[in-house]
């Protein structure tokens, strides 16, 4: 359990030092220069953690997910996480996109688990319909987390356009800021980390 732990922390130090060896090496001294904004920052404001990367200022999830290990942090990794931020701040979602394999979900999960909010991975198929997917929704907006559909090519092109309407109320509400919404026959508390 202990070397989980220090595999971890050795990851995170390892990024850390390549950050700031980058800022170093650009001669970067000013904190808004976009070298050090782009990176995952976390600030004590206001009694609370907040997340910043670039314009977007995510509140800390506090959420335990279990001492696992992290994933390596690459330069193509700060892209997708400033990419997924980017989304959070228009309150949207994202889709990393690219061949199997090269860790699109992976990275979808270790941001959430970077701002400490579960992220549940959910494998499409054919037979799924929008009842199954709006309860699903629901439990989501319901606890603030965030949701990863691996395949998600492979639901019917039907049952996508229910989805897209479906998200569409979601996060609309989510960009008015509306605490509890009428949502496929249930008023759901809406937690705004939702993703």
């Amino acid at each position: 359990m202990q070397s989980i732990t220090v595999n971890a922390l050795i990851v995170i130090d390892v990024h850390a030092r390549d950050v700031i060896e980058k800022l170093e090496k650009a001669k970067i001294t000013d904190v808004g220069a976009f070298e050090w904004i782009s990176q995952l920052r976390y600030y004590w404001e206001h009694d609370n953690c907040y997340v910043k990367c670039v314009q977007t200022n995510f509140p800390y999830g506090y959420e335990y997910l279990g001492n696992t290990l992290r994933l390596v942090i690459t330069p193509l990794t700060d892209k997708c996480y400033m990419t997924l931020m980017g989304a959070l701040k228009l309150n949207l979602g994202g889709a990393p996109a690219g061949p199997a394999g090269t860790g699109k979900t992976e990275s979808t999960k270790d941001l959430a688990k970077a701002l400490a909010k579960q992220c549940v991975v959910f494998n499409c198929s054919e037979g799924m319909d929008y009842t199954f997917v709006g309860k699903f929704f629901k439990g989501l907006a319901a606890a603030g987390a965030w949701a990863c559909f691996d395949e998600f090519n492979r639901i019917n092109i039907e049952v996508l356009s229910v989805i897209a309407q479906q998200l569409l109320q979601l996060f609309g509400a989510k960009a008015t800021g509306e605490k509890q919404i009428e949502f496929e026959g249930s008023t759901i508390k809406m937690n705004p980390t939702f993703c």
